[in-house]
């Protein structure tokens, strides 16, 4: 009896390991049936490991962020036999890799940031960047070597300074000086924003601010700093070349050529950038993959055209490497000059790759190239994931790619190979291409425009088959000649011929900017949503095999969350006189704040309501008198305080309570206050009311963020009506920065959505690529500049 059971125990473990070995065959299957793209995942992984690092609320050690990578590795080095093992092990060695990275490049950054804001100190350093402004005035960065009488080791490693006045004629690498009002960079202006503060951690800036005189040249200063020897050279370039663009191509149409051809965008009015954003052109304002492509593929056909015209060299060397290596090195000069934005930079690693499989004659997997690109900037700028220039770029092109494949093999499978066409129908496709081109590169980037921008095109597919063609066909090419013949001083005919397809260009972004519903808002979407198409996607795109279909029921539940984020009942800035409420249920109703209107106006596109800040900033909606404003918010009182007479009233009337100044003891009686203390500390106040009743949520810029490096503790500056007292945050972030390489500095990517330019309200709908934009000056962080 005893053996006969031993026995049927036996073989109910051999069942139920049979049962569960079947379960897990299905995926393992699967997973080696795609070995080929295993390779495809590697920065998909990495950048998880990054997201990871990201979102903590607290800054690791190198040795906790060390771990999951060493665990990672052991587990790699002992799963090394099946195949569900091997997979899983190895992404999670590559999210550990990305963790750890990440942390790295936090180090590396790792620079002083201002404390509190400084009125009228004198800045003196080298600039870095000159950026001329449309109205008035420039903007400079500027590698510093003194502020006021700061120490040395409390010195932001640069600034950015917008100056009201011009200083003509001065070039990157000039030593100035100029008396401006500064301040650390703006944190995000609403609860889970953007976070221009932690961009400019990276990017070294750890001040920004404003100055109505001019930068004057510094006589005094010493020798230009190593560091800067090849930034300054290539910036000058850059200069020299813009300028004689806009002298042989007068009026906007030199600065959209500018910008075509530098990066610079300077030159272009506010309502011609809003027509090209609203029209979904903007990507071809912002130099990317498209631009770059257009002009190494040009330049391979011309070298390679000029070596066949004669016989000789064309019979008796490689003239097609030849090409190749001359098209490498002059997309990588086009790339110096056009300022490196992600999206550049990841097509000219793409295509650099493509230019050496060429020269090695091997073939160039195309989403193999691009898991390299990806790679290749994960690695050396970890915080570009955020980057919408990067995320909308890579989504665009792995959608192609993926779509023009998934086609490509169906046509095999139908046996449909390549016959003669005639014209009628060569051209017929053409079109039809660039309409596919474009519907594919638009819905693979609509999550993304939707998340960051809150908006979306609704006829980008007819302007970009309008404007396509003229760009790749007509404008690109001329500005390839423009770049060459510019040495001989010819430049005025190809950029006569450039004006002609520019003019043409905004002729249809106007037009269909003008058309009935063009933009839509989209309101905030939550992080799960988002991630969840992500996710879909990714997984859609990535495998070639059936079971990729089940990319979209992910992509199905992340759109059905999408309406699902919790709108804010009440919205109070960190500084308390912008202050929003739904006091109708429906659209916020906001208190007269003319001087924070770019905080409105990034509080209006969460909210998916497409008035102009400006406008709503002057309705008001609220009662009020000189002792402060009312309103109801679901049933509760709201009020804000102006007044101290007032004070006791409103306390012991209200629900909700924001006072200009510190809340005074026994205002016990509101369920929400929020008082100068935690404006200045906490930042933007996000407050969420129950319409049944219940304890309200209240959700803050300081608490999102989290204690990390760039989430410095607020600056407290001179209360004007209580007179609190002018006090510094104690926490200073010592230096820690190792001088970086020149190629690096070369490449080092240009800035898009600074912390005083934010991104723009609108995306840059791509057929193929997109870059993140800069719409002008705002009203940003503590050092605040003229209206």
């Amino acid at each position: 009896m005893a053996l006969a059971g031993q026995v049927e125990r036996a073989g109910r473990g051999t069942r139920v390991r049979a049962a569960i070995g079947s379960v897990f065959a299905t995926p393992a299957a699967f997973f080696e049936a795609e070995r080929e793209r295993w390779f495809n995942w590697v920065p998909v992984c990495f950048g998880a490991g990054i997201a990871a690092y990201f979102a903590l609320g607290f800054e690791p050690s190198l040795a906790v962020a060390f771990a999951p990578l060493l665990a990672g590795i052991v587990l790699r080095a002992l799963w090394r036999r099946e195949t569900l093992a091997v997979v899983s092990a190895s992404a999670l060695a590559w999210a550990a890799c990305g963790f750890f990275v990440a942390k790295l490049r936090t180090e590396w950054a790792r620079a002083p940031v201002m404390a509190a804001q400084m009125r009228g100190v004198e800045v003196r350093g080298f600039v870095e960047l000159v950026e001329p402004k449309p109205v008035k005035g420039q903007r400079l960065t500027i590698r510093v070597t003194q502020i006021g009488t700061m120490a040395p080791d409390q010195m932001p490693r640069r600034v950015r300074i917008r100056t009201m006045g011009t200083l003509a004629g001065v070039k990157p690498g000039d030593a100035v000086r100029v008396s401006a009002t500064l301040g650390p960079p703006a944190g995000p202006a609403l609860p889970g924003g953007f976070d221009f503060g932690r961009q400019a951690w990276y990017l070294g800036i750890g001040g920004n601010g404003y100055a109505f005189a001019a930068a004057a040249i510094d006589e005094t200063a010493g020798p230009l700093p190593w560091q800067m020897w090849g930034t300054a050279a290539i910036e000058r370039v850059r200069q020299r070349i813009g300028r004689a663009v806009v002298a042989g191509l007068a009026g906007e149409t030199g600065g959209i050529a500018n910008a075509l051809i530098t990066g610079e965008r300077g030159g272009i009015s506010a309502a011609t950038d809003g027509a090209y954003r609203d029209s979904g052109l903007y990507h071809i304002l912002s130099i990317s993959g498209l631009h770059m492509v257009v002009m190494a593929g040009a330049f391979f056909f011309i070298v390679r055209f000029g070596f066949a015209l004669v016989p000789p060299i064309a019979l008796n060397y490689p003239i097609k490497k030849w090409a190749a290596v001359a098209a490498a090195l002059g997309a990588l000069g086009y790339l110096l000059i056009s300022g490196g934005s992600f999206a550049t930079v990841r097509s000219y690693v793409q295509i650099s790759i493509l230019f050496l499989a060429i020269m090695l004659e091997r073939p160039a997997l195309a989403l193999r190239n691009v898991a390299i690109a990806a790679m290749a900037l994960l690695v050396v700028w970890p915080e570009s994931l955020f980057d919408a220039g990067f995320q909308m770029s890579f989504a665009a092109v792995v959608a192609l790619i993926s779509g023009y494949e998934a086609i490509r093999a169906r046509e095999e499978r139908l046996g449909r190979g390549s016959t003669e066409r005639g014209r009628v129908v060569g051209m017929a496709l053409f079109l039809a291409g660039i309409m596919g081109t474009t519907l594919i590169a638009t819905l693979a980037v609509a999550p993304f425009a939707a998340y960051q921008f809150h908006t979306s095109q609704q006829y980008g597919a007819i302007a970009n088959l309008v404007a396509l063609p003229i760009c790749d066909l007509f404008v690109m090419p001329a500005a390839l000649a423009t770049l060459l013949v510019m040495p001989l001083g010819w430049e005025r005919i190809p950029l006569w011929f450039a004006g002609l397809g520019i003019d043409a260009m905004t002729w249809v972004a106007f037009a269909v900017a003008k058309l009935p519903g063009a933009v839509i808002a989209v309101v905030a979407i939550p992080v799960a949503s988002f991630g969840l198409m992500v996710a879909g996607g990714l997984w859609l795109l990535l495998w070639q095999t059936r079971p990729r279909l089940l990319g979209l029921p992910l992509i199905a539940a992340g759109l059905a969350l999408a309406p699902m984020l919790e709108r804010p009942d009440v919205i109070v800035s960190r500084d308390g006189v912008l202050v929003a409420a739904r006091l109708d249920g429906g659209r916020l109703a906001v208190l007269p704040a003319p001087r924070s209107l770019y905080d409105l106006a990034r509080w209006l596109e969460a909210d998916g309501d497409q008035r102009q800040a400006r406008n709503v900033s002057a309705a008001g909606g609220f009662r009020c008198d000189g002792a402060g404003c009312t309103g109801l918010v679901k049933g509760r009182m709201l009020a804000v305080n102006r007044q101290a007479s007032a004070l006791a009233q409103d306390c012991a009337r209200a629900y909700i309570l924001v006072i200009d100044r510190p809340r005074p003891k026994g205002c016990a009686k509101p369920a929400v206050v929020v008082d100068w203390t935690a404006m200045r500390s906490q930042g933007t106040h996000a407050v969420y009311l129950n319409a049944h009743g219940g304890v309200p949520r209240v959700d803050t810029v300081a608490q999102l963020r989290g204690e990390r490096p760039w989430s410095q503790p607020a600056p407290v500056v001179a209360h004007s009506r209580s007179r609190a007292p002018v006090t510094t945050a104690t926490a200073r972030l010592r230096e820690f920065a190792l001088p970086a390489a020149l190629v690096a500095r070369a490449l080092w990517p240009s800035v898009e959505g600074d912390e005083d330019d934010p991104p723009p309200p609108g995306p840059s709908q791509v057929p193929g690529d997109s870059a993140s934009s800069d719409p002008g000056d705002a009203d940003e962080g503590s050092g605040r500049e003229p209206q």
